[in-house]
């Protein structure tokens, strides 16, 4: 599979991120965030870092670049779609996924080794893990605090769009423990943890991470 992995003015992770598409075995593609073309991509990963320094807030003005545009419909269509951190606000903020992430509890930037408990393997971003299954895997965020209304939160958990949640001390607030979820059609996955740091044994927190880039069943012929 070709995925791709945008970098907006400010990605710090795009690299990582492609080097993880690459381990889990598919061709990584580099996409920028000016342009309206996917280059014929399979699945999009949209990486972490500081889009536009957050000026306004995370993820608000990378939600209006053109490459958005594209990426929304390709999602819409189907497409799988992977936001971490950074991305997993640029989705909220597009309004591929709901909800909002914000300032963390106790008001300070984490950098953690983050055991996770995989909820949900219906999205074509889990689907290489087994459901319960726990995982640890690098947090690092500063607006990392998953919110929304107790009707969406509901709606979250008895549709099964909860993807991980927190285990241990809730390290930045999340309402429910929430790590990450996906959209009703389960393509579109946002993860506040960094799977793309634990891909390897020699640095980072192990390989728990590389399930997330297995894209082991393709979404066009399961999740569709």
């Amino acid at each position: 599979m070709k995925v791709g992995v945008v970098t907006f003015p400010g990605s710090l992770d795009d690299v990582d991120a492609q080097r993880a598409v690459r381990l889990g075995g598919h061709e990584a593609v580099a996409l920028w965030h000016g342009d309206h073309d996917l280059r014929g991509v399979d699945a999009i990963v949209l990486p972490g870092g500081f889009s536009y320094g957050d000026y306004l807030r995370c993820g608000a003005i990378s939600r209006f670049s053109p490459v958005m545009t594209e990426v929304v419909e390709a999602a819409g269509r189907g497409m799988p779609v992977l936001g971490i951190c950074n991305g997993f606000q640029i989705l909220c903020e597009s309004h591929l996924l709901p909800g909002a992430l914000i300032r963390n509890q106790r008001q300070k930037f984490l950098c953690v080794d983050q055991r996770l408990r995989i909820e949900s393997t219906r999205t074509p971003w889990t689907a290489a893990y087994a459901e319960g299954q726990e995982v640890v895997i690098a947090l690092k965020n500063g607006e990392g605090s998953f919110v929304a209304d107790e009707e969406t939160l509901d709606r979250l958990e008895g549709e099964g769009q909860v993807v991980a949640r927190y285990l241990g001390d809730n390290p930045n607030g999340s309402l429910r423990d929430i790590a990450g979820i996906s959209n009703e059609r389960g393509n579109v996955v946002g993860l506040m943890p960094h799977p793309e740091h634990s891909v390897e044994e020699l640095c980072g927190t192990g390989t728990d991470g590389l399930g997330f880039f297995a894209l082991a069943t393709l979404a066009t012929e399961v999740f569709a």
